[in-house]
């Protein structure tokens, strides 16, 4: 926990790690709290019918130890990979809550992934169980998809799969967890691909308490009496599972379920005021979309404590338009899969200038780098890297040991954006490696994406840029060359579109395209992308 200070630098002069010898994320955030009161109020579950359930600590671990006993009984044990395939649900904090119980490794998965997605991720992490619902079901059908030794459905019992609540009913609801190591594997978390093909990012348990201090800061001295905390962000991204889900639950606070399908400004601000959110974690892409929403003080009662927002730029626009519909600043923070948590703007004690991220959270050493490690002057552009050892920082990136080497010069693990530090020690964000596209506070790497756009039958070449968007930050745009005996047309354009929207997700699919005669290219056969960018 963060010093009682409310002074920057005293704060970071204060703030020391505490980390045990051992530690268990599915302990620590159920357990911990069920011996103590088993009825407290772990999560508002607002169900697609607008009905709302109150999920207690206790049920979460009746039910996270029967699934662990469940999980133990098929052979899936310590080590092992267990992948989630749904949206937010009570039954997805049960579900990680028993693995890292087990002393096994969550592998969130997005549902808005398509079957070439899923079926990768699976692949490459070596998933030996499945724990998903009807809809992700039927993306797998037919889906070149690895062998599973378990496959569990919410929905209940279908082909290839056994019925979730079925089979943790007739489990024992006593479970000793596993000891684990705070430097123990726990969770597994694909980045979006930015060089060539997604990356697992192994985590271990102690990511957890090291996003702590990332969470207090921006969000006001995080937990107050009365807060309850609510994200649209995906459970499955490190967004919405280390910074809402799993620091609310250690901390006692409540969290607000709701499945979005598609982002909905009105039914957000609904749901903020009938369930009376007081913390909440809004990407800028959901942030400029609510700006739509006409007077919504007048129609809603919002009574927001504090908003916190990362994954893209803010913008003085979204901050000030902020300030004035919620009453509070909206702070900013940064991170990356690998690294999350580790800049933030705090606006309660003074950290907060426009066009700054933030400064570092106490406990975290950001600095902005040179190629050669050094550190740049004030005002010099560079990239942000973090130093390590930092309990936050991933442990590597799943079978990639050359890749994980090359995340590092030094002791400093490099981010790939650059940035720029100012005489107060704020940083600022300047760009990203050309080749990364952030849309919708998605960081998307075009190789996933032209890999997918070559399977289809008329394309010979594709390239993914990203193009400036005002309500996106960036859309994908992508340029294709095809083969011979295919002619441009509107109709092929969108059957491409759908062909990728349905095989990756709908936040990667180019929602432009265009047909072009030659790809500009290297004299090595790499894609000049600068120059599809400034076409774009």
């Amino acid at each position: 926990m963060l010093p009682h200070s409310r002074d920057y630098a005293e704060l970071c002069r204060q703030f020391r790690w505490q980390i045990p010898a051992e530690f268990n994320i599915g302990v620590e955030v159920c357990d911990r709290w069920a011996e103590r009161d088993p009825g407290k109020l772990a999560i508002v579950a607002v169900r697609p019918d607008g009905r709302a359930e109150d999920i207690s600590y206790g049920w979460l671990r009746e039910t996270s130890n029967r699934l662990a006993n469940a999980l133990a009984a098929h052979g899936v044990g310590r080590g092992d990979r267990v992948a989630i395939l749904l949206p937010q649900a009570p039954e997805v904090a049960a579900i990680h809550i028993a693995i890292y119980k087990l002393g096994a490794i969550a592998l969130p998965l997005a549902m808005l992934f398509g079957s070439d997605a899923i079926s990768y991720r699976l692949g490459d992490a070596g998933a030996k169980a499945l724990i998903t619902n009807a809809q992700g079901l039927a993306k797998l059908a037919g889906a070149e998809a690895p062998e599973l030794q378990l496959v569990l459905s919410i929905d209940g019992p279908a082909d290839r799969a056994k019925g979730f609540h079925e089979t943790v009913a007739r489990a024992s609801a006593d479970f000793t967890p596993q000891p684990t190591s705070a430097d123990a594997p726990a969770m597994m978390i694909y980045t979006s691909g930015t060089t060539g093909q997604p990356k697992g990012a192994l985590h271990a348990h102690r990511v957890l308490l090291g996003h702590m201090p990332g969470i207090e800061l921006p969000h006001d001295f995080f937990p107050q009496p009365g807060d309850r905390f609510w994200t649209p962000a995906d459970w499955a991204w490190a967004g919405g599972l280390l910074d809402c889900l799993l620091p609310s639950l250690y901390c006692g606070v409540p969290v607000v379920a709701k499945r979005f399908d598609k982002f909905d400004p009105e039914e957000a601000f609904a749901v903020m005021a009938r369930f009376g959110v007081r913390n909440a974690f809004i990407p800028p892409t959901a942030l400029r979309m609510l700006r739509s929403v006409p007077s919504p003080q007048g129609r809603h009662d919002i009574r927001l404590r504090s908003v916190g927002s990362g994954g893209e730029a803010l913008g003085a626009e979204t901050y000030e338009w902020g300030k004035s519909a919620f009453g509070i600043a909206i702070n900013e923070f940064y991170g990356q899969t690998e690294c999350n948590l580790v800049v933030a703007s705090c606006a309660m004690i003074g950290v907060a200038r426009p066009g700054a991220i933030g400064k570092p959270v106490p406990g975290h050493t950001v600095a902005v780098i040179r190629p050669d490690g050094t550190q740049a002057a004030v005002g010099e552009t560079g990239q942000i890297a973090v130093r390590r050892p930092d309990p936050v920082m991933f442990l590597e990136y799943w079978g990639r040991p050359d890749a994980t080497r090359e995340k590092f010069i030094g002791d400093w693990m490099t981010t790939g954006d650059q940035g720029v530090v100012d005489d107060d020690g704020y940083v600022g964000f300047v760009g990203r490696d050309d080749d990364v596209i952030t849309s919708a506070s998605y960081r998307i790497g075009p190789g996933e994406i032209e890999d997918c756009l070559i399977k289809h039958p008329a394309v010979a070449l594709a390239a993914a840029v990203g193009k400036p968007d005002p309500m996106r930050t960036e859309i994908v745009k992508a340029f294709i060359v095809l083969k011979s005996g295919f002619v441009p047309s509107d109709a092929l354009a969108s059957e491409i579109q759908a062909f990728v929207r349905t095989r990756l997700s709908a936040h990667e699919y180019p929602r432009e395209l265009a047909f072009i005669e030659d790809m500009p290219m290297t004299t090595t056969g790499k894609v000049i992308r600068r120059l599809l960018r400034a076409r774009a």
